[in-house]
């Protein structure tokens, strides 16, 4: 015998915990993205100075920007994963809401206000490119030695590219988190439109 389910809990309910669990997703993943970042640059620092740079192995710079990468890659994914939760309470419960803190919509209008730019770098783009400079500099003293040794031409046509690959990906991403808030925010006005523009149901 089956135990009777329960009744659902209120709308205001079930809204008002759903805005909370966001915001707490936004507090949480905010301060994993700044943690990432220093672990990603804590265990790229050591590669990127001992790691041993002979004539002829250039590929060893490709180990310390696989690090870099892999870390730019998940504090770009948490940064516009807040982002685009924050364009959604902002449509979901903004909007109408007057019971709950307009942080979101202050915040965009805020953003285009004269003097409000902090210069403050989410992403850490300018450390990750920084980084990648970093990366290269030890191969540039051995261009000649490396050149001469069998393959090593391969290596370093190999390692350049893959490191301007990197600073291409760093360059899309920047762009797109640039314009992320006003594109989530007219898609997720749009998807809501779209939903409340049918018919009324009959009573």
């Amino acid at each position: 015998m089956s135990l009777p389910s329960s009744p659902p809990p209120p709308a205001g309910t079930t809204a008002t915990a759903e805005y909370r669990e966001l915001r707490a997703t936004i507090r949480e993943r905010g301060t994993v993205r700044v943690v990432l970042a220093a672990a990603a640059f804590f265990v790229w620092a050591p590669l990127a100075a001992f790691t041993p740079h002979e004539p002829g192995e250039a590929w060893r710079a490709l180990i310390p920007l696989v690090v870099l990468w892999a870390g730019f890659e998940v504090v770009y994914a948490l940064h516009v994963g807040v982002e685009r939760i924050g364009r959604y309470l902002q449509v979901a419960y903004e909007a109408d809401r007057v019971d709950l803190p307009a942080w979101e919509r202050t915040a965009m209008r805020l953003a285009t206000s004269p003097g409000a730019d902090t210069g403050a770098d989410p992403l850490f783009f300018r450390l990750f490119g920084l980084a990648a400079l970093i990366n290269l500099g030890p191969l540039f003293p051995q261009l000649h030695e490396t050149a001469r040794v069998a393959g090593g031409q391969i290596q370093l046509v190999v390692v350049v590219v893959l490191h301007v690959a990197y600073a291409l990906r760093l360059f899309q991403a920047r762009r797109f988190a640039a314009e992320q808030r006003a594109r989530d925010l007219h898609a997720f006005q749009t998807i809501r439109n779209a939903d409340w523009s049918g018919p009324t149901p009959p009573a």
